[in-house]
């Protein structure tokens, strides 16, 4: 997956806060995603998050 800093991930998975937008902030072999909704920031392994995105939002206006 092409994923950069920076883009929106929308995922198949809502957070606890009924959001399920997330901003990129690092990454690596682990994701540092922050939630667009409630600011809580979040460490997830490159395997499980590949899994449950369901949309990339790049911010360079691409889809």
């Amino acid at each position: 997956m092409d994923i950069k800093v920076n883009d929106i991930i929308i995922t198949k998975k809502e957070h606890p806060c009924k959001n399920n937008e997330f901003l990129v902030l690092r990454v690596g072999m682990d994701f540092k995603i922050r939630c667009t909704k409630c600011g809580r920031e979040v460490m997830v392994p490159r395997s499980k998050i590949e899994k449950n995105i369901k949309k990339v939002i790049s911010q360079n206006g691409e889809n």
